[in-house]
């Protein structure tokens, strides 16, 4: 393996690492804006701001997973079939969520609301990608993938 050809497998864990911290931060701003008490009207119209680019953001991570990233890691891993059919669960758990606060924004929730919805999500999104890292960081370094990292990863 030449030195170029190492790199870009240990690309695919150091991006897996560089896009959960960017949606970590995502999230830290989406809950900033909503705990910063602007008069309602104007922090529902951030939040709508926030909340769309975030949930869009965690939303592509998790499809270019399903569709790109986890079948390369099943086709090499196979004895990671379960670790990725329970990260997929996760991804289904996320999904329902994020549609429960896009109801909930649609409809003109409460700050307080708001909030729990979005302290559910992130409570499952950071249990999800410690998980996630824990599991396939290792095997990432090792997965020879060769793809675009905005259709493995999601737009982050």
């Amino acid at each position: 393996m030449t030195e170029g050809e190492k790199t870009r497998l240990v690309a695919w864990s150091t991006e897996l690492r560089s896009v959960h911290g960017r949606l970590r931060e995502a999230l830290a701003i989406v809950q900033d804006a909503l705990a910063a008490g602007e008069p309602a009207e104007a922090a529902h119209r951030d939040l709508l701001l926030f909340c769309h680019g975030f949930c869009t953001a965690l939303t592509g991570h998790h499809e270019g997973e399903d569709r790109e990233l986890f079948p390369a890691i099943a086709a090499a891993h196979p004895e990671l079939r379960d670790t990725l059919r329970t990260l997929q669960q996760d991804h289904s758990m996320m999904t329902y969520l994020i549609g429960g606060m896009q109801s909930a924004m649609s409809s003109h929730a409460t700050a307080d609301e708001l909030a729990r919805h979005l302290e559910g999500i992130g409570a499952i999104m950071e249990n999800h990608f410690r998980y996630e890292e824990r599991e396939l960081l290792t095997v990432l370094e090792t997965l020879a993938l060769d793809a675009d990292s905005r259709q493995v990863l999601g737009p982050l």
